[in-house]
């Protein structure tokens, strides 16, 4: 089965990507140059050429603008990466290997974003809220590969996946002490990441094959 891409965004969808993109880039380079709690969003939306009333309209608060550094079109990547796979490649597979690989593959920016949010319990929290935004993209390719009987399950699983996928950068992301103030300014919590990110994923995942595999059957008509 072929699917007709989307087509491309128009204008006015373009200039908000680019606000938005803007916001983020700023509110990254600020907090890494100032430190995250000596940012405002009025430092940000200034840095960024609009107005603060505007950065509301994209983030509810500095924390959310620095995370999307981070994650900025995660969502929609795991989704896409999901409905790329070929049909015969197990649904639990392909919702797996996705998720894995995008959270796994990043780059020098997202790395410096990265060591800011697990020694800031704030940021943390945020990047930790993201994982919601898993749900809709991926409900909605879960329900075109399982057809129109596939609504309802489809949901469900999409959902399923975003709490797993919490569920393993809360254990990733567990605290194992204080920071020395000194090292990380005050209300630095140091966090050490616990074991391999890849791994944590799996096995968060892993309970959800069954029931991957039970709603691919299901509407499988051989």
């Amino acid at each position: 089965m072929t699917t007709t891409p989307p087509p491309p965004p128009g204008l006015r969808e373009r200039k908000k990507q680019a606000t938005r993109e803007a916001l983020r880039e700023a509110a990254l380079r600020l907090a890494v140059e100032r430190g995250p709690d000596q940012v405002r969003v009025e430092d940000i939306a200034e840095a960024a050429g609009v107005s603060p009333r505007t950065y509301n309209n994209y983030f509810a608060s500095r924390e959310q603008a620095i995370v999307a550094a981070v994650t900025a079109d995660r969502e929609a990547r795991i989704a896409a990466a999901v409905a790329a796979r070929p049909a015969e490649v197990r649904l639990a597979d392909a919702v797996t290997e996705a998720v894995v690989e995008q959270y796994t593959n990043t780059g020098e920016r997202q790395q410096q974003a990265l060591l800011l949010i697990i020694t800031r319990p704030a940021l943390r929290d945020a990047f930790l809220d993201t994982t919601a935004g898993i749900e809709p993209p991926l409900t909605a390719v879960i329900a075109e590969r399982l057809g129109n009987t596939g609504a309802h399950t489809a949901r469900v699983l999409g959902a399923s996946v975003a709490a797993a996928v919490r569920i393993a950068l809360e254990a990733w992301l567990h605290p194992t002490g204080n920071a020395d103030p000194d090292t990380f300014g005050p209300g630095g919590g140091l966090v050490i990441p616990s074991g391999s990110l890849p791994d944590q994923l799996r096995t968060a995942l892993s309970p959800l094959a069954p029931a991957l595999d039970a709603a691919e059957h299901h509407t499988d008509p051989s």
